[in-house]
């Protein structure tokens, strides 16, 4: 039943994973271009591919049912057109800025404003799922975290090729983004902890209630998985990217970018299924 719930709802976790790939990976752009030496050539790449993940998303929320199948979660569709009027203002803004990187332009003002459509797009979708203040607020914190982790993951992951090509640039860029990704994650871990106490979510299954039942599994799956795995793969990162090891961080991340990748599914899945928040 919980796999078939989770099946049901399938259009929604596939706007959760493609809107957070593009949120995080082109704040992580932003981040690199203002606070390290990241080549252009990289910045420009992925934020090409931000963009092309926006379309993605902007399709997918396109293709979003109005109400969701046998779940506690309500569609309110009074934030439909903000968001992806957001979702559209994250794609002209990170095009604009995949040209500004093309001039050799830093172009402050166009990438913040690109990172602050994309929250408004998680925040929108926040609204529109989260049935209450106090629930939009807790899922706009948890697709904050899943877009910073899910995002970032990708983008650390083709910093890291991109060392085998200019074998030169300095390792700090690589070691802050697993940095901050190890705290995203530590930080998911948290948020984990918390919503499992006090029973998060629509689903109202009180505390410590996600930790049992039909959905126990897929709980579970997401702490240890989705979490406490990536958690220690990102601290060998770091510490391999340090010692410039580039082909080992390179690969810790590509398992990262799995084992996080799959946590994200089974947030969504759980959220949007269930009811649950973790």
């Amino acid at each position: 039943m919980p796999a078939e719930r989770i099946a049901e709802n399938l259009a929604f976790i596939n706007w959760t994973v493609l809107t957070s790939l593009a949120v995080g990976s082109f704040g992580a752009v932003v981040l690199g271009r203002l606070r390290t030496g990241a080549t252009r050539g990289y910045l420009g790449f992925t934020a090409f591919c931000a963009v092309l993940l926006t379309v993605l998303a902007i399709l997918s929320d396109g293709a979003l049912p109005g109400a969701l199948s046998g779940t506690p979660v309500a569609v309110d569709p009074a934030w439909e057109v903000p968001r992806r009027a957001a979702l559209w203002a994250l794609a002209i803004l990170a095009a604009a800025y995949v040209v500004a990187l093309a001039r050799n332009r830093r172009a402050p003002a166009i990438g913040l404003a690109g990172v602050l459509a994309g929250g408004l797009a998680l925040g929108a979708g926040a609204l529109s799922w989260g049935a209450s203040p106090l629930g939009a607020v807790g899922l706009f914190v948890q697709l904050a975290l899943l877009s910073g982790a899910t995002g970032g993951v990708f983008a650390a992951m083709v910093l890291g090729h991109w060392y085998l090509v200019t074998p030169k640039l300095g390792e700090a860029p690589l070691v802050l983004f697993a940095r901050i990704l190890a705290w995203i994650v530590a930080a998911q871990l948290v948020a984990f902890v918390v919503w499992s106490v006090i029973g998060a979510g629509p689903a109202a299954v009180g505390a410590l209630g996600a930790l049992g039942g039909s959905w126990a599994l897929f709980v579970w799956l997401r702490l240890v998985v989705g979490i406490v795995f990536p958690l220690a793969v990102s601290w060998a990162a770091i510490q391999t990217a340090r010692t410039r090891s580039m082909e080992s961080a390179t690969g810790l991340l590509y398992i990262n970018v799995g084992t996080i990748a799959a946590g994200t599914i089974l947030a969504a899945g759980l959220y949007f299924g269930a009811g649950l928040l973790v």
